[in-house]
């Protein structure tokens, strides 16, 4: 077989059946494995809008919990909302929102874990994505020029393809799992300014 024909045969999408139409990928054959992945976002805005979110005095409430909550349930419903997506049964998801005064923005971090026959890379991206068009939606109000960036898979691991990094040439910010102040479910230091 020539080598052209086989490094097109490779690259086909595995969405797309050979007439072109959409199909979700059959997974029955893949072991289940253990399986996680990272995805983060940033949600850049004023100093002004920044200060309300960590103080909490936004119009709408409390912007950071919201977020954090919202991203949580959006990873649960992925397949409901990316249509080729395997709806897959979630055994861990932790989404911290992060302020960072530096750069006038809020950082985003979705992590999501299974055990199954395919990844969790879209529950940790429409997780992140879901956080952070719900901050957009809580601070709009005060600032209609928010801007939501970066969205994009940090590393993932598990199944066939083993583990992936995004390379270190690109910035990555630092996990920032919630950690809950004692007596407390809120994350000790997402107020500090």
């Amino acid at each position: 077989m020539d080598e052209q024909p086989r490094r097109a045969e490779r690259r086909r999408l595995s969405h797309v059946d050979r007439g072109g139409r959409p199909r979700m990928v059959d997974v029955s054959a893949k072991p289940a494995t253990a399986r996680r992945a990272a995805a983060e976002a940033e949600v850049g805005c004023s100093q002004e809008t920044l200060s309300l979110v960590i103080d909490g005095a936004g119009p709408k409430g409390d912007v950071l919990t919201v977020a954090e909550m919202a991203g949580v349930m959006a990873a649960k419903r992925t397949a409901e909302l990316i249509p080729l997506c395997h709806p897959l049964p979630l055994t861990d998801v932790a989404v911290a929102v992060t302020p960072d005064r530096a750069a006038s923005a809020l950082r985003i971090r979705a992590e999501a874990a299974t055990t199954g026959p395919t990844g969790v890379e879209m529950e940790a991206l429409t997780a992140a994505a879901v956080a952070a068009l719900t901050v957009y939606d809580m601070v709009k109000g005060v600032e209609r020029g928010v801007e939501i960036r970066h969205l994009r898979l940090v590393s993932k691991s598990g199944g066939q393809s083993g583990t992936w990094e995004r390379p270190a040439t690109e910035p990555v910010h630092a996990p920032a799992r919630p950690r809950a102040a004692r007596g407390s479910s809120r994350p000790v230091s997402r107020r500090r300014p």
